[in-house]
């Protein structure tokens, strides 16, 4: 069993059918013997990121929209950025891993313009207690994959968890055809 590391994807198994993380692809940024932390990268919210954080509604990247980060704190904000320079380190900027990292949104907006070359901001995210995911990942809910800087900024945030399963290859990359009706399987 691969252990998630911060930034590598949990994509979610087919047997994972729990209302909340069905066909998720989860971003670990934090994992260690406390439990762990991520954010889901494919869902949309459904809250307006104009009316929720409107100052920031402009510097996010395609598609302009608040992403739901998970179950979690959804009235709190992550935001993950990528310096627009990879030798730079903005003010407010912590790197989790190769050019991503988590931006604080108290970060002065004027300080943030033209600093970034992507930025995505997620309401929530997903927690497990200690030893949580692990008994997650012993059952097979979960399948940890290594991640692309293209999947945290994704345009088409619809069709990642497909994407994702199927640039994986052999038995994964089928699953990547999966659908809720057994007998079309």
């Amino acid at each position: 069993m691969t252990i998630p590391t911060p930034g590598t994807l949990l994509v979610a198994g087919v047997e994972l059918s729990d209302g909340v993380f069905d066909g998720t692809v989860v971003l670990i940024l934090d994992h260690d013997e406390s439990g762990s932390l991520g954010v889901v990268l494919n869902r949309e919210s459904e809250i307006n990121l104009s009316g929720a954080l409107p100052a920031w509604a402009g510097l996010v990247s395609e598609p302009q929209v608040l992403f739901d980060g998970g179950p979690v704190s959804k009235e709190g904000a992550i935001c993950l950025a990528s310096p627009a320079r990879n030798d730079e380190e903005p003010p407010g900027w912590r790197r989790i891993f190769d050019g991503v990292g988590l931006l604080h949104l108290d970060t002065p907006v004027e300080i943030a313009e033209g600093a970034y070359r992507d930025l995505r901001i997620f309401a929530g995210y997903a927690g497990w207690g200690a030893g949580q995911l692990v008994g997650e990942l012993a059952r097979d809910l979960w399948i940890v994959v290594k991640v692309d800087y293209a999947d945290v900024f994704d345009r088409d945030p619809e069709s990642l968890w497909r994407r994702v399963l199927r640039r994986q290859g052999g038995e994964l990359a089928l699953l990547a055809t999966w659908c809720e009706t057994p007998e079309l399987n």
